[in-house]
């Protein structure tokens, strides 16, 4: 990053704490701030360069997300879509051209599921039904809905675009966590939507740049674990500085006076950073693959995925353990560890992240087939 690019950076995480509170009464991300987000170049970073697009190399990506995370776990997570363009990969490439006609800074939402029936037309889709945990819509350019496949997907489910304006947005978004997510609800009263513009969910991509080749659903699910890394950072960095200043109610030392807290803090330390070191390892070893010009094996994802969901929940754990040290005062309303806690809890649920993960990983590495859907 050059200097320049490293003061925008650090402007816009301390601009971010100081409106953290401002979102989280929103409870969104507001399109002002979203368009701070375009000037880094996250929302451009997985557009195709013959779109305009300036490849960002997935762990340069995650590594920007986890530091806004680190700072905010609601924008981390709202920024973090700018990785899952790639999931339109497989929409026609006149689609697209019309897609990033504008610029190639477009900010992606979505609802795929649960996967709404719909009717299909001359054109395309007649679109009808309620769509949950649309995050990012707010400020989004477009957003994408999930419909059946058919004979012609292979089962698969559809993904299909369309412009927020033409859809009801629901703010039905009340949580402990992610608070600032604005993960809203997405109707759709008979919007019709030509069939160009949708496409199989995973299917294969029209394109063929790096990035294409590194699996979509794989690396969507990497930039939300990501988050919860960001998240657990936080916590241990406040863990580490209160546990010099704070002395308990009863006249008990200092917590960084007693040993059970240091060893407890160095040892979810120890356990983040090691998480961490895998995860961006098989991050590592798979764009090198794909920026040879190969493809990512399927050993190679089963170790993406299994370090993605590893992630989130040694991120949750590392933060569980930071309040369970830090006694009464983490009780109280309003406590920053409370919020942090949230935010880590959120991660780990994702059906990306869930721990069927870990099953799918393990039948992979054995050489049986993932016992999960989109599991690449």
């Amino acid at each position: 990053m050059t200097q320049q690019g490293s003061d925008a950076f650090g402007d816009l995480l301390a601009e971010l704490a100081r409106r953290r509170a401002e979102f989280h009464e929103l409870r969104y991300v507001p399109a002002d701030f979203v368009a701070r987000l375009k000037e880094l170049g996250l929302y451009r970073s997985a557009t195709p360069e013959r779109f305009g697009g300036r490849t960002m190399p997935p762990a340069e990506f995650l590594a920007k997300i986890e530091r806004i995370s680190a700072v905010d776990g609601s924008t981390g997570w709202v920024a973090s879509f700018g990785a899952q363009l790639v999931y339109l990969g497989p929409l026609p490439l006149e689609t697209q051209a019309e897609l990033y006609a504008g610029g190639p800074d477009v900010v992606l939402a979505g609802g795929l599921f649960p996967v709404q029936q719909a009717t299909p037309t001359e054109r395309g889709f007649l679109l009808n039904g309620r769509w949950k945990y649309a995050s990012g819509c707010m400020a989004a350019d477009i957003v994408c809905v999930g419909i059946p496949g058919d004979d012609s997907t292979s089962g698969k489910p559809r993904g299909v675009l369309v412009r927020p304006d033409r859809l009801e947005i629901v703010p039905d978004w009340d949580v402990v966590g992610m608070r600032a997510t604005g993960s809203f609800d997405l109707v759709a009263k008979d919007v019709e939507v030509g069939r160009e513009w949708s496409f199989i969910r995973g299917g294969p991509p029209v394109i063929d740049e790096p990035l294409y080749r590194y699996p979509a659903i794989t690396y969507a699910a990497q930039a939300l674990s990501v988050v919860s890394a960001g998240v657990a950072r936080a916590a241990l960095d406040f863990a580490e500085r209160a546990g010099a200043g704070q002395a308990g109610i009863t006249g008990a030392p200092q917590l960084a006076d007693r040993p059970y807290y240091r060893a407890g803090i160095a040892e979810a330390e120890a356990a983040l950073r090691s998480a961490r070191a895998y995860f961006y390892e098989a991050v590592g070893e798979a764009w090198q693959a794909v920026a040879a010009g190969g493809q990512v094996g399927d050993e190679q994802n089963a170790h993406l995925r299994l370090s993605a969901a590893h992630l989130a929940r040694t991120a949750a754990e590392v933060v569980g353990k930071v309040v369970s040290l830090s006694g009464s005062a983490a009780i109280h309303r309003g406590h920053p560890l409370l919020d942090l806690l949230g935010d880590a809890l959120v991660p780990q649920e994702h059906a990306f992240l869930s721990p069927a993960m870990y099953d799918a990983a393990g039948a992979v590495l054995m050489g049986r087939p993932p016992t999960v859907p989109a599991f690449r």
